[in-house]
Formats: structure tokens, sequence, C-alpha cells
């Protein structure tokens, strides 16, 4: 369903997050740092630069992302498949940081996983959630309302599963108990733009990619363009380019003990 080289047209906006994310984890020195659903592994890469002596792992259940990622694979940054979703997942030898970032709205049921997610960290240990919070935007609201409406439902089939986000408030009450500190808070980004269809093609490289996988190979070129045209109505083109706002949540625990 993934695609590497979609994913990362806008890869320096996708990135802005990331770097805010990573800002407030206060973990001097770890030695052990994974990247729960890394894409194709440029962030992980710079988690690899930021902790030298670390050794960094990049996870992710898509193959194709994990086979893109491995070209930046080098001493101490190397990337496996792993399937965040299912129920009996766990970090297999502890880490000293967690990062996931823009993954856990695709993992249903997330905020029962974070306790023991959280218990793998070391002492002094870190883990960094960011999630997109834009569901009720125009961009997602009328992708849901175009593949649900009677000329696509039946083409699409089963509707997308809804993704899963939550208020900061609600990752600070899932992750503070005792023994952790709990840093949480959400920005919202404007994002400019440029190109023809940018809001089309940020989409393509995530929220579509299951309504594109679900449709047949002669439909999607009509899909886009009726997605498009949607999407070109809401966001219009101004002078300085396109602006997408985009909200995201974020929260860092840090286990005191």
């Amino acid at each position: 369903m993934w695609d590497p080289n979609s994913y990362l047209r806008h890869a320096d906006h996708r990135l802005r997050p990331f770097h805010d994310l990573i800002a407030r984890i206060p973990t001097p020195a770890p030695l052990r740092v994974l990247d729960l659903g890394c894409g194709p592994g440029n962030a992980t890469a710079e988690l690899a630069d930021r902790w030298p002596d670390a050794h960094v792992t990049g996870l992710d259940n898509s193959d194709a992302m994990v086979a893109s990622a491995r070209k930046l694979a080098r001493p101490g940054l190397d990337f496996s498949t792993a399937d965040l979703t299912t129920d009996d997942w766990l970090p297999n030898d502890g880490a000293d940081v967690m990062v996931t970032n823009a993954v856990l709205h695709w993992v249903p049921g997330h905020l029962a996983r974070l306790p023991r997610w959280t218990d793998a960290l070391t002492p002094g240990g870190s883990f960094a959630v960011q999630v997109p919070a834009n569901f009720a935007d125009p961009a997602h609201v009328l992708l849901t309302e175009l593949t649900a409406s009677a000329r696509w439902k039946d083409r699409i089939g089963a509707e997308p599963r809804p993704f899963e986000a939550h208020s900061a408030d609600r990752y600070l009450d899932a992750l503070a108990r005792p023994g952790f500190r709990v840093d949480a808070w959400e920005t919202t980004y404007l994002h400019v733009l440029h190109g023809p269809d940018p809001v089309l093609s940020w989409m393509e490289g995530t929220a579509l990619r299951p309504v594109l996988a679900a449709l047949a190979d002669a439909d999607r070129g009509e899909f886009l363009a009726e997605y498009g045209a949607l999407l070109a109505d809401a966001y219009p083109e101004r002078d300085l380019g396109t602006v997408l706002p985009f909200r995201r949540v974020f929260a860092v625990a840090v286990n005191t003990g």
C-alpha cells in the first residue's frame, strides 16, 4: 500500500513536527533507540546523527518502506519489519528512547498499549509520540464523503478504517503514572505548498493509500481528478502558495525511576 517516493514528496514539511518532537527528548546519551513506524527511514537516520553512539533501529510493517529505508543503513543504524498493530508486539530488549512519529493513528486501541510499551524503557529513557489531529479538516472530510458517495462506494468496497487520534490531554492521561514525567502539547502548522494540486499530492502519500489500494487501476485516475477538484476549492492557491493547516499532538514520557 505504501509508496516511499510519494511519501517523500513533502519531506521537508513532514519532518518539521519530527524535529519539534525530538528536540523535547531529555535523555542525553541513549544506547538503544527505536523508531516505531520508521517509513522510508529519512527521519530515523537523523536519530542516528543526533546520537552517534547509539544503536538505532527503524521498524515498520511495510515491506516497501523498509526496503527503501535499508538503503540508508550503516553501522549503528538498521531497519526491520514489525507490526505495531498486533496485540502482542513489544520491544525485544528494552530501549533508552522510543520515537513514534505520525504512526499511532494507524494503530487501533493504541492508548491501551502505551503503558506496556513504556514499561520497556530503561531508567531515564524517553517515549516520544506525535500524531496528526486534523481529521476534521476539509481534506479528510471530503475524502470520507467522496468514498461514501453513490458514485464510489461500490467501487471502493469496505470503507477505509477510520484513523484514531486523541487530544494532548488524553495522551497525558495515558502516559502519566507513578515513575513517569510527561510533557504534552499541540501545534497547528501552516504548511505553504507549491506545485500543481499540492494538497492532493500530500494526501497521496498518506491517507489516500488505502483508498487507492482498494480501487481498480482503471478507476484511480478518475477518483484522483474528482478528489483533486474538491481539494482545489477547499484549499485555493494564494500568491504565496497553497496553505495547508495541520494540527498535530505531541507527548514525551520520561521514565524517572
